[in-house]
């Protein structure tokens, strides 16, 4: 069956939209970009039929206007992407993001379905990657643009790792909000939190997946010579 076998890092390099599908099954394409998608989905236990079948639509229209294909802009460009869309993004998101998790955790600490940690979970989010995102816009980034990605290996297996430890710390943010479900009776504050989280989730992974398998995967074979 046609793309069960390819990495969900390559289907996501080649055809636009195929990230949100990936999300929508919960397949990780960002940190696990390497593993087949016939791997992925057993090992999420969903049936990857409708998932080849949505990717077979939005292959059909890759010709169609759209969504931009990252895999073809230089890296100058990606990088502008990234640190606009979402590095400036990510700053603006946490904070509003750590204030709605502790009002949500205060008003309704003593139900048992809310989401007690979730705002240290955040805050430690929010320092780890700033952290992350400095050393890329102080070290890395200024490497590639200046025409020295060979050089630039360490930084990148640095960044890699980093980004696997967001993905883990996105599963405990899913842990904790079963899967950023509301339940039925919650407030208004905890949906619109919910919302941010579920946005926040889909940007990180996008960002995290245009950095491992565009932008880094296009330097690995300058930094193996």
């Amino acid at each position: 069956m046609d793309f069960v076998d390819q990495p969900l890092g390559q289907i996501a390099r080649r055809i636009a939209g195929a990230t949100r599908v990936f999300d929508a099954y919960r397949l990780d394409f960002c940190c696990g970009g390497n593993r087949t998608l016939g791997a992925a989905a057993a090992a999420a236990e969903v049936d990857v039929a409708p998932i080849v079948e949505e990717l077979h639509v939005l292959q059909a229209r890759a010709a169609e206007p759209g969504e931009r294909s990252w895999d073809e802009a230089d890296a100058g460009t990606l990088i502008d992407h990234i640190l606009q869309r979402y590095h400036a993004v990510h700053r603006e998101q946490l904070p509003e993001l750590i204030r709605l998790a502790r009002k949500v955790e205060q008003v309704h600490g003593d139900k048992a379905d809310c989401p007690l940690g979730l705002a240290d979970l955040l805050t430690d989010i929010a320092q780890e990657m700033e952290s992350h995102m400095s050393k890329e816009e102080g070290i890395l980034f200024p490497m590639i643009r200046a025409g020295r990605g060979a050089l630039a290996g360490g930084p990148i297996h640095v960044m890699r790792l980093e980004h696997d430890e967001h993905g883990v710390a996105l599963r405990r943010l899913s842990e904790l909000t079963n899967d950023i479900t509301p339940p039925r009776a919650a407030c208004t504050t905890w949906r619109a939190l919910y919302a941010g989280l579920r946005t926040f989730r889909q940007d990180l992974m996008e960002h995290i997946h245009l950095e491992n398998n565009i932008l880094f995967e296009r330097l690995a074979p300058l930094a193996q010579h």
